[in-house]
């Protein structure tokens, strides 16, 4: 993405083995980012993806709703027994419900975003749902069960093209603020409290048209083809932001493709006020006060930008003339994605993911496991990209949210994923970090190498804050799911697992090396999988599969020279 040369001399890569945060690549940001053509990339090869689905009918299959807790037990949760598809591998997590995407309101297409909304009276939990036709509303009964309350159409008003396969939606007190890739389809604000009073006998068609008829509180065109890639409200001020707007345009004054912040103190009325086009694209996002160790910022509204190649940084107190206080590539960078500060009131590390390192087979990731990379932003001036922690299936890493100690992980064919990350203030190289739950919902590929396949097919979203403990998980081809904790969370534990890795190490004729390897493998964060292969054949050998976790593990457990 763009940058200014003045700002970019404060972020010269630091010295030392252990730093992997790195310039920017200028050259490639301009031909490769800034002009559009890694996301035109990536979302040539979704829809090719998606309508490969659809000619097979895998859009269009058929799946049973149910409504009903099924256990995780042994390792499966097995929805429908004796029906092949239905029995999704799982730990520590068990499902309530699932209701097929034509129940959602759209059959023969997909889903996308989803978030959620507790009505503080009631306790009453309510989701909203994109998918290709328009946004469904769900409520999660204090069983589990899911039942749909309504629908908002889109279908009126804009004309359905490829942008409809992307929606995001994020709330604002009782309102659901809902985005789309779609022309024309705007920024759509609902009132959730609109469905208190449906019946669930008789969902609810809304209108979801900039009319005087319409059901929505207020519409915006956050750019002039009316799309927007992402949302996203602040967590204690009255604003939203849009992201990823349409068109794409070097240079343009008014920001397109970059953050647009709406004032919605007047929530009838959002009003532009301002944006910060200095780094370009936007793909997402969040915004906060910022509290933390790194002093001149305390009490600044910062954002995290999270822009296709870099962690960018933002003062954004003064809308009309937001500034870039960072912008930080990193070893493996393919397409920076999304992340999240580990703790809202003190700021020193984020997590982020990256969406097509798997893809491509980009540093880390060569060995198509997925990759979160973690950050000390202790200098918002200057963060360092500390460690990385990975996945234990093969697949493409999505959005997550921190709550706690834990993260919550959507991986599009690998499912939900939750992790203990309650480690990393204290060891933030990740290797501590590690898997303690997660509900595969897409069996389909569970028998390939390394447990899954990575594609852009399986779980899109998901919502984990309701109080309730039920957490919603939106797919891309089957519907929508109901999960839950089947208990407490575990906390990682440290110990030596005694595999074919470790084995290999402490053979009698290698340990001496071994011991050596180890001393300097654990001295630096070690993020290039094609490397290690290389220069230590014998341990890359010995340690297949998701090397660079299980070298990691066995150097814990080698005592080093």
């Amino acid at each position: 993405m763009r940058f200014t040369p003045s700002v970019f001399g404060a972020l010269a890569l630091a010295g030392g083995a252990a730093a992997v945060e790195m310039a920017v690549n200028e050259e490639l940001a301009s031909s490769f980012y800034d002009s559009g053509l890694a996301m035109d990339q990536i979302m040539t090869a979704k829809l090719a993806h998606w309508e490969m689905e659809e000619e097979m009918g895998i859009m269009a299959a058929e799946f049973p709703a149910w409504h009903k807790r099924v256990r995780c037990s042994n390792g499966i949760a097995d929805a429908l027994p004796g029906v092949p598809g239905h029995q999704f591998k799982c730990r520590n997590m068990d499902l309530y419900s699932f209701i097929p995407m034509a129940e959602l309101g759209c059959p023969n297409a997909m889903g996308s975003g989803s978030w959620g909304w507790t009505d503080e009276e009631s306790g009453r939990e309510f989701v909203a749902a994109g998918c290709y036709y328009g946004t469904s509303f769900l409520e999660i009964l204090p069983t589990g069960q899911l039942v749909k309350l309504g629908f908002l159409d889109t279908t009126s008003y804009a004309a359905l093209g490829s942008g409809s396969r992307w929606k995001e939606l994020r709330g604002y007190k009782n309102y659901m603020v809902i985005g789309s890739e779609l022309n024309d389809h705007g920024v759509q604000i609902f009132d959730m409290k609109k469905l208190l009073t449906v019946d669930p006998a008789s969902p609810v068609t809304f209108d979801g048209t900039n009319s005087t008829s319409s059901d929505l509180t207020s519409h915006i065109q956050p750019s002039v083809f009316g799309r927007s890639h992402n949302v996203h409200v602040h967590n204690s001020l009255p604003y939203f932001v849009t992201v990823g707007m349409g068109p794409r345009l070097q240079g343009e004054p008014t920001c397109f493709s970059g953050i647009i912040f709406w004032d919605i103190t007047d929530i009838e009325n959002p009003k532009r006020v301002g944006c910060a086009g200095e780094d370009g694209y936007v793909h997402d996002i969040q915004c906060l006060i910022y509290k933390g160790p790194d002093t001149k910022y305390v009490g600044t509204d910062v954002c995290y930008g999270y822009n296709e190649d870099t962690l960018t940084i933002y003062n954004v107190t003064d809308k009309a003339a937001a500034t870039i206080i960072s912008r930080t590539s990193y070893t493996g960078a393919s397409y920076t994605h999304q992340g999240e500060v580990l703790d809202k009131e003190w700021q020193q590390y984020i997590i982020l993911d990256d969406e097509t390192d798997e893809v491509n087979s980009r540093g880390p990731a060569a060995d198509k496991y997925p990759v979160t990379y973690v950050w000390d932003i202790s200098s918002l001036e200057a963060p360092k990209q500390t460690g990385i922690y990975k996945g234990t299936t093969t697949t493409i890493d999505h959005n997550q949210y921190v709550i706690g100690d834990y993260v919550y992980q959507s991986n599009y064919g690998s499912g939900l994923r939750v992790y203990d990350i309650s480690s990393i203030p204290e060891n933030s190289k990740g290797t501590d970090v590690c898997e303690v739950a997660f509900i595969d919902i897409l069996p389909e590929d569970d028998g390939l190498p390394g447990g899954g396949n990575v594609t852009y097919s399986g779980t899109w979203s998901h919502y984990p804050y309701f109080k309730s403990g039920f957490i919603f998980v939106h797919t891309i081809e089957r519907g929508a799911f109901v999960a839950k904790a089947s208990q407490a969370f575990p906390k990682c534990k440290k110990s030596c697992n005694a595999d074919n890795c470790l084995r290999g190490l402490r053979a009698a004729n290698k340990l001496e090396e071994s011991q050596a390897f180890c001393g300097e493998f654990t001295k630096t964060v070690n993020v290039n999988v094609t490397a290690l292969a290389s220069t230590v054949p014998y341990v890359a050998s010995a340690c297949s599969g998701n090397v660079i976790s299980r070298v990691s593990s066995a150097c814990a457990c080698l005592p080093t020279a």
